[in-house]
């Protein structure tokens, strides 16, 4: 093979550059994300996954300078989980402030909400001056579709107007999916919590019943669910309360 067949073969594998000239292989993506799965099962907690995901996603997702992963409990309540800098807390303490923003469209409409030049952006007439005016020129908000009542969104940004591209989109995305696979698992683990420690509760509170009325462990544990009932409560709240008080009794009777 000539040198200019040389030449034409090493254009044609030669992979796709970003918008600064810097080289980005097609399968970058893909062997971040393998890497944080991986990774991800030996992470010590949500926020270390998450601290995982938003590296990756600014350095790999074309145009991006700082990202975010933050929960929206309610639209003046929003929670950052992990973030690259500062600009995504000031950020999102203007869409408290307005009541507005590409984060809370994504989350409540559940859509990508892509901003290509704040200074012209129409959609939020409060948000959109005081979010370019801190440097927000162009933004990228991906929900996550995490179950029960706290969404989630990633959201990614950059100073410069038009930094973002559909390749930004696609690729994003893909962070997206993960990190909502990440809060998937998390809340998986928590509920299997929470119920081994409301099982704990249930016996405990049965215990102390069975002691010192003289019932059986299905007594016990009818009482409990009458009480429960009869007050509203969870029967959890009721165990916590009767082991609470047995251990104030306890605690009077070392006292005399």
């Amino acid at each position: 093979m000539g040198a200019q067949d040389r030449e034409h073969g090493a254009a044609e594998t030669r992979p796709p550059t970003a918008d600064g000239g810097t080289t980005i292989g097609r399968d970058a993506p893909a062997v971040e994300l393998s890497r944080l799965a991986r990774e991800s099962q030996d992470a010590p907690d949500l926020e270390a996954s998450l601290r995982d995901i938003v590296t990756g996603a600014v350095e790999l997702v074309p145009g991006v300078e700082e990202g975010a992963v933050a929960e929206v409990i309610r639209p003046d309540r929003i929670r950052e989980r992990a973030a690259s800098g500062y600009l995504p807390a000031l950020v999102d303490h203007v869409m408290v402030d307005v009541g507005e923003g590409p984060c809370l469209d994504a989350v409540w409409q559940h859509k990508t909400v892509r901003v290509t030049d704040m200074s012209r952006e129409s959609r939020w007439p409060r948000f959109a001056p005081r979010a370019a005016a801190l440097g927000a020129a162009s933004m990228l908000s991906f929900q996550l579709f995490v179950t029960g009542d706290s969404m989630a969104a990633l959201t990614l940004y950059s100073s410069r107007p038009r930094a973002f591209t559909d390749e930004s989109e696609h690729v994003g995305m893909l962070f997206a999916a993960h990190a909502a696979v990440a809060y998937a698992g998390t809340q998986e683990l928590e509920q299997l919590r929470a119920a081994m420690e409301t099982r704990d509760l249930i016996g405990q509170a049965m215990g102390i019943m069975m002691e010192r009325f003289n019932l059986t462990a299905d007594q016990a544990f009818a009482t409990l669910a009458r009480f429960s009932q009869d007050a509203g409560r969870e029967l959890r709240d009721v165990a916590t309360e009767i082991i609470g008080d047995a251990e104030a009794g306890a605690r009077r009777h070392r006292l005399t």
